[in-house]
């Protein structure tokens, strides 16, 4: 089989692998849709040699990427009920494991995992962008069938991090909420923070995000280098700020004003991977009882109460994916993505 490999410092190859045959307790899956995410972009743009993730193993061998995979079970290795996985099934994949017996584990959070390791298929094990996909079998969750491929993938990561930040945040439909960033993960929580009944105010500093942020029913859009962010917002929101404020793009100014935008007794939601956040303690967080929520994804549970969400909602969340490649177009893929100024692509097989 062919697989997609990221060499360092924006190399894209794609190799050549033995097609993967499933042990005791874990499935081959055939893969159908491979959704790329905004976090592919560090490994992408790492330097040659460096590793993966913080804090994790790094594998020596070539690793495939991809961590937003959904396909049909091709292949079930021994000790694997029917309950669990069976053929010709439609999955999408928790794309982590665990040593699958403590708490965190058992409680569907395997990247919690204190006694092991963890394995995060994309990253150090082999992931989805490759024309089959061999993890344990307790990795796998059912498809909707009113659900397709593509949105399996989104729910794999992007949609279901920004579900379960929004959750983090109990955001109902009293609520005003503010997404800092609106790449993928952001577009996704605008999205759903709409179907909640929230009233969302979108920012960016792209014209075409922001764009495509009304057209997922943002009420309001901003672009932070034309506007005090903050200011903006409480002027939005008659000097009150907003209720939750979720920053999706890591950017330490954008945080910083995640923060300042956020009401007395309100929440602030860190989401994107990597950098800082800065505060004076007394007046950003002590004097107005702000929570400030670390979300890392979502646990299998979250997974699967995000795709019944999607499904019972109706919710588009195909309409995310502006582009869509095959395999042979890896590099050209991630070339356009790296600009980030567009949406969400995605391979197909």
């Amino acid at each position: 089989m062919r697989g997609v490999v990221f060499g360092g410092d924006r190399e894209v190859e794609l190799m050549r692998f033995p097609d993967p045959e499933p042990g005791p307790g874990e499935v081959v899956i055939e893969m159908k849709a491979s959704g790329m995410c905004g976090s592919d972009l560090h490994q992408y743009r790492r330097p040659k040699g460096g590793g993966v993730m913080t804090g994790l193993p790094v594998n020596p061998e070539p690793v495939i990427v991809g961590h937003e995979p959904a396909g049909v079970v091709a292949a079930v290795g021994a000790g694997v009920g029917r309950r669990t996985a069976r053929l010709g099934q439609r999955v999408m994949v928790h794309h982590y494991q665990g040593c699958t017996a403590c708490n965190h584990c058992r409680g569907g959070w395997t990247q919690l995992c204190q006694e092991v390791p963890i394995q995060v298929y994309g990253n150090n094990q082999h992931g989805g962008h490759a024309d089959y996909l061999k993890v344990p079998a307790n990795t796998v969750l059912p498809l909707d069938d009113a659900l397709s491929f593509r949105a399996g993938a989104a729910i794999s990561c992007g949609t279901g991090t920004a579900y379960g930040a929004l959750r983090r945040a109990n955001l109902s439909g009293n609520d005003t909420v503010a997404i800092f960033g609106q790449g993928p993960v952001g577009l996704s929580a605008t999205q759903l923070a709409v179907a909640m009944g929230a009233r969302v105010i979108a920012l960016d500093v792209s014209p075409e995000r922001l764009a495509r942020a009304r057209q997922f029913g943002a009420s309001e859009t901003i672009d932070p280098r034309a506007d005090d962010s903050a200011a903006a917002i409480r002027e939005l929101t008659g000097g009150r700020g907003v209720d939750v404020a979720v920053d999706t793009s890591a950017a330490p100014e954008a945080r910083r004003a995640a923060v300042r935008s956020a009401k007395v007794w309100g929440t602030m939601v860190c989401v994107g991977e990597g950098g800082e956040l800065v505060l004076d303690v007394s007046p950003d967080l002590l004097r107005r009882q702000l929570s400030v929520v670390g979300s890392w994804t979502f646990s299998t549970i979250g997974q699967a109460e995000c795709a019944r969400f999607v499904a019972e909602r109706g919710i588009d969340v195909d309409a995310l994916f502006t582009d869509t490649y095959v395999l042979d177009e890896a590099d050209a893929a991630y070339r356009a993505f790296d600009r980030q100024t567009g949406g969400k692509g995605v391979f197909l097989f």
